[in-house]
């Protein structure tokens, strides 16, 4: 199970730690601990290629769902697209960096999810792009009303890790 690899490889710490909302958690994830890792990103892009449906392209919002998107570009064959961050005002001040056409099917991935507001937001640049986007591809939701957000924009949540999962794996150690 992914879960206990990301646990294994110092992706998720357990204690008390507050989150950048101020929110305080059991568990931290740094997916950069994991993302960072050739095994350990290869291993995720095989677990993201293997719950893509037919999508022609793939997207992940700078910066940490980059690499996911570039691995999981690179075991798939299918383009990335990068998704930058608002308030870019040099160079093309592009939103979103990569080569596609209007209509073409894109499945988004991220590192984690909690209320999908960064999804949300990605989402709505692929949209207004003219892509089709319907699915989004996570290493962890942290099942914090993230599923809900994004079924509200005709969007289907697959994760490859879940909070249960990291919480059970914390409750056998």
């Amino acid at each position: 199970m992914i879960a206990n690899d990301l646990v294994d490889c110092g992706a998720v710490k357990f204690g008390d730690f507050t989150l950048t909302s101020g929110k305080k958690s059991r568990y931290y994830v740094d997916i950069k601990q994991a993302s960072t890792d050739p095994g350990m990103l290869a291993k995720i892009a095989e677990l993201m290629g293997e719950n893509m449906n037919g999508e022609e392209l793939i997207a992940g919002v700078e910066l940490g769902a980059v690499p996911l998107a570039a691995a999981l570009a690179l075991e798939t064959g299918k383009p990335y697209l990068i998704i930058r961050k608002p308030g870019r005002g040099h160079g093309t001040a592009k939103r979103l960096e990569g080569k596609f056409s209007p209509g073409q099917r894109v499945v988004l991935v991220e590192d984690v999810i909690t209320t999908a507001g960064s999804s949300i937001e990605g989402i709505k640049v692929l949209r207004d792009a003219g892509l089709e986007v319907s699915r989004v591809i996570v290493v962890v939701d942290r099942e914090e009303g993230g599923e809900e957000a994004l079924k509200k924009h005709d969007i289907e949540l697959i994760s490859l890790a879940t909070a249960s999962q990291l919480l059970e794996i914390e409750g056998g150690e």
